[in-house]
């Protein structure tokens, strides 16, 4: 076998290995960070139990059957929250009718302050479909965990605390699997393509 032959076989060999381990999550490629679904779909999300804004239980198992988005962050952020939520509510009205087969949940990282009034009052100033969560601490880091998400709590003045965090939007299937993302600041008509592919099943 010639040399030549030998370096393209080898070539090919490493581009299998290479494209084994790497998956497309959305628009972008990226590196696995865990566990993979047989289907090739990133292993992200699982069951939950939250109590929603006006004070009623909600559990994934509620979700059953409609395709979902997930966003994790808190009531005193100062930009990326109310953004990405002020763009889900304008996502939802571009949907028309289809919006209402989207459930969005807004989850807090911070249940320390985030009390269910609070997000309620918080909420008033977006699309009333949105659905704030909270829980105990155990149960939002249970929450994070699953979705790969981060969240870091960083000292400001004084005694208080700013919290940092994950800004995608997860996209989540009928059957609960994770479908791509929302990134911040994306351009609307590049969200809607996705999030009709979404509620299109």
């Amino acid at each position: 076998m010639s040399r030549l032959r030998i370096i393209l076989w080898s070539l090919v060999a490493v581009i299998a290995l290479v494209a084994g381990a790497l998956w497309i999550v959305g628009d972008r490629l990226v590196a696995p960070q865990g566990g993979v679904r047989t289907s090739g779909v990133a292993n992200i999300g699982g069951p939950f139990t939250l109590t929603t804004h006006d004070g009623k239980k909600l559990s994934s198992a509620d979700l059953a059957g409609r395709p979902f988005a997930v966003f994790f962050g808190f009531t005193h952020c100062p930009d990326v929250c109310p953004t990405t939520l002020f763009e889900m509510s304008e996502n939802l009205k571009a949907l028309g009718p289809d919006g209402d087969k989207l459930t969005v949940l807004f989850i807090s990282v911070d249940p320390e302050r985030d009390t269910r009034e609070l997000m309620a009052t918080y909420l008033e100033s977006f699309d009333p479909r949105i659905i704030g969560l909270t829980g105990t601490q155990e149960e939002i880091d249970a929450l994070v965990k699953a979705y790969r998400a981060t969240y870091q709590r960083v000292p400001t003045e004084g005694d208080g605390y700013t919290v940092n965090h994950t800004a995608s939007v997860y996209l989540m299937d009928r059957q609960g699997h994770f479908a791509g993302t929302l990134d911040y600041h994306e351009q609307q008509d590049t969200q809607m393509r996705k999030l009709r592919r979404l509620v299109e099943g």
